[in-house]
């Protein structure tokens, strides 16, 4: 399932959403490719420190961690992939302010759509 996701600079993307267990953990792992208008919205139950990391994904990803209110508080840009084939050996990324909702995007796309710490994005 998609949701319409509005960008700080107003523009309109579309994220999948991962709400269920499997779908938080598998996230944007084994893709080729991410169309620059697409993304995913990872929905936590409650705030919390969630860091992300990069196993089995194959794209570079700018990730961005907002607050219960839709607020930005953290953002990481072009997190690559992790080279590793095993798990522990992949580093963990961001999640270092409280958070409930998470966006991942293509490299890039970050700062093309304004997001900074402090801006509000909604869906």
């Amino acid at each position: 399932m998609s949701r319409a996701v509005t960008m700080p600079n107003g523009k309109t993307i579309y994220a999948e959403m991962a709400i269920e267990q499997g779908e938080l953990l598998r996230g944007l792992m084994f893709r080729d490719s991410l169309a620059s208008d697409r993304g995913m919205l990872f929905l936590h139950n409650r705030m919390g420190k969630y860091s992300y990391w990069m196993f089995q994904v194959r794209i570079p990803l700018d990730i961005i961690w907002m607050d219960n209110t839709k607020t930005v508080v953290e953002v990481l840009t072009n997190v690559p992939p992790c080279p590793s084939a095993k798990s522990s050996e992949c580093p963990q990324h961001g999640g270092t302010q409280p958070s409930q909702f998470v966006l991942e995007l293509n490299a890039g796309m970050a700062a093309k759509y304004g997001v900074t710490v402090g801006s509000k994005i909604d869906f």
